[in-house]
């Protein structure tokens, strides 16, 4: 977690770092005239509004004359001798790295009494607003791999509205088994039995 913040913070810096230096406006002091003795310094200043981290470049003859950056009281001396900074190559490029009013003359004998002097106020910087910190996304849900239950619920009938058949009770067209005919013979044999008997009467009457 720490590293992440560091490097949530180091990234946001660079990023501001980046849009500061974007933002940057580099100016060629005097435009196309650049460094001389006959240049309007003041006329060229008023109405651009500097700021940190422009850049000023001041084109001139390389030996002819000088950059140098100096305080108010040397600015208004056209002094030199305490200078913050010098510079004779021919182009020297000058990054304005704080706020206020920033002082330059020629240092070159009698050249900053003519003219050859100039003092930017520079103003504070807009921070670009610091972009939000990255929101780390969520993990992504673990698959569930516990295999379903299987489902023992009986299946109910179909209910599709087609209403089963029922089965017609079987009826028996076999022909009736043969009765019985041992009632009948029976009676067979008691009436032979009578007629026996009435005969033997008969006789045993005749007799007589």
């Amino acid at each position: 977690m720490a590293s992440g913040g560091a490097s949530l913070a180091l990234a946001a810096l660079i990023l501001v770092s980046c849009a500061s230096a974007a933002a940057a406006t580099k100016y060629t002091v005097g435009d196309a005239s650049g460094w001389t003795t006959t240049g309007d310094y003041a006329t060229w200043a008023s109405g651009k509004k500097f700021k940190v981290g422009d850049i000023l470049e001041f084109k001139y003859a390389g030996g002819a004359h000088t950059v140098d950056e100096v305080s108010a009281a040397d600015y208004a001396a056209c002094s030199s001798s305490k200078a913050l900074s010098s510079d004779s190559a021919g182009t020297t490029t000058v990054t304005l790295k704080t706020a206020g009013k920033h002082y330059f003359i020629c240092g070159v004998a009698g050249h900053c009494s003519s003219g050859m002097k100039l003092v930017v106020d520079v103003a504070k910087a807009v921070a670009a607003p610091a972009p939000a910190p990255a929101v780390a996304p969520a993990p992504a849900a673990s698959a569930d791999t516990t295999p379903d239950a299987p489902d023992t619920t009986p299946s109910t009938p179909s209910s599709s509205g087609i209403t089963p058949k029922t089965k017609s009770p079987v009826t028996d067209l076999s022909p009736p088994g043969k009765k019985s005919t041992s009632g009948a013979t029976g009676l067979r044999a008691a009436a032979w039995a009578v007629l026996g008997l009435a005969g033997l009467v008969a006789v045993h009457l005749g007799a007589f």
